[in-house]
């Protein structure tokens, strides 16, 4: 049973525990520092203002970098960009510019789908707007999320623009050339008992005996084809959040399309509570992004 309400960030986002402040830099290693900037304005809806921080490698770059859009999770209702912190310095080491996003967070009768979608589909096309400033690859960006937003990573993956209303944006795609999915929700429409399905109708608006299309649009699964990006799957074998078993429909729709695909099964739960769980995802990530974005393809 997937329990929606308590998708919670991953541990990872707290493996470098130091604060940082905005325009502050953090030790990365000897001879590198990351730069860090916080609370950057990428879009206003309605009227509020919508964040990202920013994590640079602190060496000046020779060449345009790859860049990671970082999504927490929270079951879309809950938590900020905050907890992608380790993640972000974590990237910002290894070579990629990292942008930790927040969107808006769903409120009963307020934010409702596909207002999430609709926001990080926005942030990346605000980071290709602005490749330059941050010295970045607009044809190199990749997305991590973990639960619920490795739900909304995994869709960047899939799908290009759905609200094409900004004309600012308008000439900028907001499909990602990577996607790491780790413990997210892929098929919302087998989370029909009665908690979840109650949960899922007041989110995405509709309930599923009236209107599946819905729940459909907004489950990955059933956004695959052969156009998807490349995708790394890492799931905790012990996850009583979402089942591994999501993990497992989304590879093998990936792998039947012909994409290329990646299914780790990490011995923890939904978060990744032990170190070593920790470090897999470090490695399995970096390894990822390494492969499909830091050299231009």
């Amino acid at each position: 049973m997937l329990l929606i309400a308590a998708l919670a960030p991953i541990v990872v986002a707290k493996m470098d525990g130091a604060a940082t402040q905005q325009t502050s830099a953090a030790p990365a290693s000897a001879n590198e520092l990351v730069a860090v900037q916080e609370n950057i304005v990428y879009s206003t809806v309605r009227g509020s203002e919508l964040h990202l921080d920013v994590y640079e490698p602190g060496t000046r770059p020779q060449a345009p970098r790859p860049a990671i859009v970082l999504i927490h999770g929270g079951g879309w209702m809950d938590l900020d960009k905050s907890t992608m912190r380790g993640m972000g310095q974590l990237l910002a080491r290894s070579g990629f510019v990292a942008f930790s996003v927040d969107y808006r967070l769903f409120k009963e009768g307020e934010n409702s789908w596909p207002a999430q979608l609709d926001d990080v589909q926005r942030a990346v096309r605000w980071i290709r707007a602005n490749s330059t400033k941050y010295s970045v690859d607009p044809q190199r960006i990749g997305a991590f999320g973990h639960s619920a937003g490795a739900q909304l990573a995994a869709l960047l993956g899939l799908e290009d623009t759905r609200d094409n209303s900004d004309p600012s944006l308008a000439k900028y795609s907001s499909k990602v050339q990577a996607v790491v999915d780790v413990s997210g929700p892929a098929d919302l429409t087998s989370q029909r008992d009665s908690d979840g399905a109650k949960f899922l109708s007041s989110f995405l608006g509709a309930d599923y005996a009236k209107n599946p299309e819905v729940w459909q649009a907004a489950s990955p699964v059933f956004c695959v084809s052969k156009n998807a990006s490349p995708f790394l799957i890492v799931h905790g074998t012990q996850d009583q959040s979402v089942s591994i078993s999501q993990a497992q429909e989304l590879y093998e729709k990936l792998q039947a399309a012909g994409v290329s695909v990646f299914f780790v099964k990490v011995e923890d739960g939904h978060t990744f509570q032990t170190p070593e769980a920790r470090r897999e995802l470090a490695i399995e990530t970096i390894g990822f992004f390494n492969r499909y974005l830091m050299v231009a393809r």
